[in-house]
């Protein structure tokens, strides 16, 4: 018989393989309640609840009036341990952690870049300390510089003119999950245990530098694991053996993401996959007779406060990037099993029902993994909360299963999938394939610099363009392209390891990993426009005096992407196949598994503001389209004409085999598009049906807004009303207050096709 490892804390359990090895997904599938039911047993916020979200509005008011910074550390390098306890309210809160000492203050964090974090702290008013920026110059090198030193002018020169862009070189990469629930399960001191056996098992003799760094690294995590024991311990908890109650199993979690989160920076720096999890500790109270239904929200809410809380000292570049201060604490909730179970438990409920307790916000980035076999009541509700607070996400479960092979996928930023536990991910912005169009035409040189960025190569002349012609010069630039990418990238994560290495993540995951190397698309709709007006739009091109072509104006009108065209959704996708096909060709990192993404987030505008004119008839310096939604409204022929389902249609045919880092599409819908504004059970059912038959055809991700263009032209105008201080939109891959977009961004927002019917 196996000698199963026995902790007090652990009765009441179901037993199994999680016993004798770290296993929290078969610990969950042995001991989770599904839930077919309705919201009917929910619960309203707590009075704590209620005196601790009345202060953090007000900390977020002076937050929102400073830019987005409420305070700063300038002269505290962060670390799991760098900072003593700090509260909201001490008293009143059930689960206690911040990042700093004070809430909301923004940490400083050196170790990805110095000169980062010293604009980020000149670019908001604060002195920098002299000390700090000769320590991280001279004595200990950084993430940023260490890039840069590698760098050939080849990629600077990609970088510069905004081919290859939103690199993670000047910012961390992020996107990596800690199963935190180890934490709570198996308490640290074990898992501690389990890392000085997986050391003393790396390398046989020979120390090859794969050997010697996975031996480093390992070290560097059993560190971390003994570091958040101690941080725990100065909010007066011991963490080293597992948690015995849900209070303490929510509180050990968020200490293992604690610890994450103050040392590191990340573009996304997920939660995880932790409902079900949790609500087996709160059934088990509940049954119990411990705790009751309105303790466990209050629990829940405590938790989600937290993770609204969570805040990162930023530069302006980042800030045009991505608007609106994400975080990307994305915490995804509900899916099926792999046996054709649901995984939804009441806990799926209750998060989402922070969402009316609290109400509205960005954070954390709640993300539904939906099929349209999980229980209908739950469906219904997640419409429901979709339609009244545009704040949640949903992903295709399905293909989640199908393609990840887990029922333990969560979505590491936006459409980001990764295995809890078993996967890493090396993150890596976009390439822009609407100016690789322009490149192919004018034989690699930027049509904004006029610089020779691409390889040299003979441009396209004549008054219309070749399709024919063109599409073998798209090839060779996407070919030259994605070599590029790729050992940009390989350069990136190579220093990001050595300087900048996320041990607290990894300490927290199996140390024999996936690896995964995302990389993505800008422009895939303006880039299938373009080739769709080359092929059937007789364009005409005009040129500068030397000869550069600098506009297009299509004759005749063309099928577009978008409208639930074949022709056209086909051509969006061989641009898609051809191009991962490249990046496939390539040596990556660790050898890790190439995948793609079609996303931008809110950078769409920054891309579009360094793309020139398009054959499309977008016109030169506007956003592109962001994520893999179609083309805007921008010229005669470009914009979705055949209404919500058509569009949603040529979305669900993106081929996602060669998309597996994800497919945003973000969509509007204006509240009659649902049905009669006085029956709003019927609108949630129809948005419901929407969502079963959109995810039944293959589509991916879905950002739900449902108000009409209106209601944010209103807003744009009274921007700082209080009454709309946390009216939260879901943009490209996660929500934001629609005050803290840029004017530019909020323009972008308004000018997006607002579906007035299906």
């Amino acid at each position: 018989m196996e000698n199963k490892l026995r902790f007090e804390q652990w009765n009441g359990f179901e037993t199994g393989k999680w016993q004798n090895e770290v296993n929290t997904l078969d610990f969950i599938k042995r001991n989770y309640t599904e839930y077919t039911g309705d919201d009917s047993f929910l619960e309203e916020a707590a009075p704590s609840t209620k005196t601790l979200w009345d202060k953090l509005q007000e900390l977020f008011e002076v937050q929102h009036k400073n830019n987005g910074v409420y305070d700063m550390d300038t002269n505290i390098p962060a670390t799991i341990t760098s900072h003593e306890p700090g509260y909201l309210i001490k008293e009143e809160e059930k689960i206690v952690g911040l990042q700093t000492d004070v809430p909301l203050k923004q940490a400083f964090m050196p170790f990805g870049g110095i000169n980062m974090a010293n604009k980020a702290l000149e670019s908001n008013g604060y002195d920098v300390d002299d000390n700090m920026s000769f320590i991280f110059s001279k004595w200990r090198k950084t993430h940023n510089q260490g890039v840069f030193d590698a760098y050939t002018d080849e990629m600077r020169l990609a970088r510069k003119n905004k081919i290859i862009t939103g690199l993670p070189d000047a910012y961390g990469r992020g996107r990596i999950i800690g199963d935190y629930r180890r934490v709570a399960l198996y308490g640290i001191d074990y898992l501690m245990e389990q890392k000085m056996k997986d050391l003393k098992l790396v390398g046989n003799k020979t120390m090859t530098n794969d050997i010697i760094q996975l031996r480093e690294e390992v070290s560097e995590q059993y560190r971390a694991l003994k570091d958040m024991k101690e941080m725990a311990a100065s909010y007066g908890f011991d963490i080293s053996a597992p948690a015995a109650n849900a209070k303490e199993a929510i509180q050990w979690l968020y200490f293992g993401y604690l610890a994450a989160i103050k040392s590191q920076n990340g573009a996304a720096m997920s939660i995880g996959r932790i409902s079900a999890f949790l609500d087996i500790y709160i059934q088990r109270d509940l049954d119990r007779g411990v705790i009751t239904e309105f303790e466990a929200q209050e629990l829940i809410d405590h938790l989600i406060m937290k993770l609204r809380m969570v805040k990162f000292a930023r530069t302006p570049e980042y800030n045009q990037l991505f608007s609106g201060y994400p975080i990307w604490a994305t915490l995804s909730i509900a899916g099926m099993n792999m046996d054709g179970s649901s995984l939804v438990t009441k806990n799926d409920f209750r998060i989402l029902h922070t969402l009316t307790n609290m109400g509205p916000s960005p954070e954390p980035n709640l993300t539904v993994l939906y099929s349209s076999k999980l229980p209908e009541g739950f469906r219904t509700y997640a419409a429901k909360v979709a339609k009244q607070s545009s704040s949640i996400q949903l992903e295709n479960d399905d293909l989640l299963r199908q393609y990840w092979g887990s029922d333990d996928a969560a979505i590491a930023c936006c459409v980001s999938a990764t295995v809890i536990g078993k996967d890493m991910q090396f993150f890596g912005a976009r390439a822009n394939l609407a100016k690789a169009v322009l490149y192919a035409i004018n034989g690699g040189v930027d049509e904004m610099t006029h610089m020779q960025v691409g390889p040299k190569m003979r441009p396209m002349d004549g008054d219309t363009l070749d399709y024919d012609t063109f599409i073998e010069n798209y090839k060779d630039i996407m070919d030259w392209l994605a070599e590029l990418y790729v050992n940009t990238l390989n350069v990136i994560h190579y220093m990001h390891d050595k300087y900048a290495y996320e041990a607290p993540q990894l300490a927290l995951m199996d140390t024999d990993l996936k690896r995964t190397f995302a990389t993505g698309i800008a422009g895939i709709s303006h880039a299938a426009d373009s080739l769709m007006a080359i092929k059937h739009g007789n364009v005409k091109v005009i040129r500068d005096e030397n000869g550069l072509a600098v506009d297009y104006i299509p004759q005749n009108e063309f099928p577009t992407y978008g409208n639930d065209i074949d022709e056209a959704d086909a051509e969006a996708n061989w641009i898609l196949e051809y191009f991962m096909g490249q990046i496939k060709r390539q040596h990556t990192y660790r050898n890790s598994t190439p995948t793609l993404s079609l996303l931008t987030i809110t950078s769409n505008v920054v891309y579009g503001k360094n793309t020139g004119n398009t054959p499309d008839g977008r016109r030169a310096g506007k956003p592109l389209a962001p994520g893999a939604n179609p083309s805007y409204q921008d010229g005669k022929y470009l914009g979705e004409k055949n209404g919500l389902l058509a569009s949603l249609n040529s979305t669900a045919k993106l081929n996602y085999s060669c998309a597996q880092d994800g497919i945003s599409d973000t969509q509007t819908i204006n509240p009659g598009a649902l049905g009669r504004s006085d029956d709003e059970d019927m609108q949630i059912d129809n948005l419901r049906n929407v969502l079963d038959g959109y995810f039944d055809k293959g589509g991916y991700h879905l950002n739900v807004n449902v108000f009409g263009r209106e209601l944010l032209e209103e807003m744009d105008k009274d921007i700082d009303n209080p009454k709309y201080a946390n009216f939260t939109i879901r943009v490209s891959g996660y929500a934001v207050k629609f005050r803290d977009l840029t004017p530019e961004q909020r323009r972008d927002v308004i000018s997006r096709t607002d579906h007035s019917s299906l």
